[in-house]
């Protein structure tokens, strides 16, 4: 059957454009770049290739335009959420296959001391349709050595549903606030918080759960239901980053805190360092390492039989609320790569990464084969004028 992405490998177009949202050094060149990236899960999980270009142009000398187009295929099984049949510690999973087509357009325009950007963007899958929208402030004070950050960026979400016609809908608002100063002449500092509101349909359509219901006294059937999330979810992030150069090893550091609560109960803690060290003129190595931890949403169950609730096809609104889905289970993971970027001229330069990402259920009940294990590959060409 054809399925949806896991949200752990969709890259969502809100994120994207939040990402847009962190301040970016001042720019004075025209360039084009090309990615490519496989990210691939053993054991016959997900795959996906990943192809996007970045076009940037100045307009003039106080507007800059940025244009990206990406382009998904997505293969693989993953996780309905039904649980290991008796005797088995293999999550059942389902095949899946699909392709996203995204584009984002960034325009910004720098004043005196202000740079103003909006950006739109369109994903769309066979599935799952997303128009997104932001703006951002840069402004900086202190001679240039504080930079204030304050965007809001929204998605407008049309999700195809078993069942149900015209599609329904699920709609995101953000909202950033953030400062970067820098310390000295080798050390920088950035504190960002979000906070951010999703409301609709926010369960996944693929998901199921299971349970065990009596339909005689002793004589129990298997059930499987369509999984129930709240209809609104807020968010709260809170990002520490710091930057520090090593001259005399021609290396820099830069290392994150980030810490993650919503209203589904999750609270999650994300460390992240990676190190940039110069081998002459032309290569840079970043050796990087990320830690990610969670705990489970509040309404994440393995299956149903050990809970007294029912499952019902009432509105979201109302609960009660059940998943199965691995993803809002308590779980760690680490990610360790090594890039490579090269720039055999000043106008050109190639990159090259291999990383290797596990997940790790930490609630003692779901087993180890619905976490995912994966190796992605990334290759990246640029070049300006």
């Amino acid at each position: 059957m054809s399925s949806t992405p896991t949200s752990s490998v969709r890259p969502l177009l809100l994120s994207v454009l939040l990402v847009w949202l962190a301040p970016r050094a001042a720019r004075a060149e025209n360039s084009v770049s090309y990615k490519y990236e496989d990210y691939r899960e053993s054991g016959g999980r997900i795959a996906v290739q990943t192809q996007g270009t970045v076009i940037e142009k100045d307009l003039g000398t106080e507007m800059h335009l940025k244009l990206e187009g990406i382009l998904d295929a997505i293969t693989g099984a993953t996780p309905t959420g039904e649980p290991a049949p008796a005797g088995s510690d293999q999550v059942v999973v389902t095949a899946l296959h699909d392709r996203r087509k995204a584009w984002n357009a960034d325009l910004s325009r720098q004043f005196s001391r202000v740079n103003l950007a909006v950006g739109f963007g369109n994903s769309r899958e066979s599935d799952y349709v997303s128009n997104g929208w932001s703006f951002n402030a840069l402004t900086d004070f202190n001679q240039k050595n504080t930079t204030l950050l304050t965007g809001v960026a929204g998605t407008d979400d049309d999700v195809k549903v078993f069942f149900q016609t015209p599609r329904v809908k699920k709609r995101s608002n953000d909202v950033i606030v953030g400062v970067t100063q820098i310390l000295d002449p080798r050390t920088s500092f950035t504190f960002n918080v979000t906070w951010g509101r999703t409301t609709g349909f926010i369960s996944d359509p693929y998901k199921l759960v299971q349970k065990n219901v009596q339909i005689l006294p002793g004589l129990f059937l298997r059930q499987t239901f369509g999984e129930k999330r709240p209809s609104a979810r807020n968010k709260g992030i809170a990002l520490a980053a710091l930057t520090h150069a090593f001259p005399e090893v021609h290396g820099t550091i830069d290392a994150s805190y980030r810490y993650y609560r919503d209203t589904f109960g999750t609270t999650a803690h994300t460390l992240e360092t990676a190190w940039f060290q110069r081998l002459g003129e032309k290569i840079i190595l970043r050796p990087g390492i990320r830690f990610y931890q969670q705990s489970a949403a509040d309404f994440y169950y393995y299956n149903l039989d050990a809970t007294t609730i029912t499952p019902d096809r009432r509105p979201a609104s109302t609960g009660p609320f059940y998943s199965s889905d691995f993803r809002l289970s308590e779980f760690s993971s680490t990610n360790v790569g090594l890039k490579l970027i090269w720039n055999p001229t000043p106008a050109v330069q190639f990159d090259t990464a291999i990383e290797q990402y596990a997940m790790r259920g930490r609630d003692g009940v779901t087993p180890g084969s619905a976490y995912a294990r994966a190796t992605i590959l990334t290759l990246g060409a640029r070049f300006s004028w």
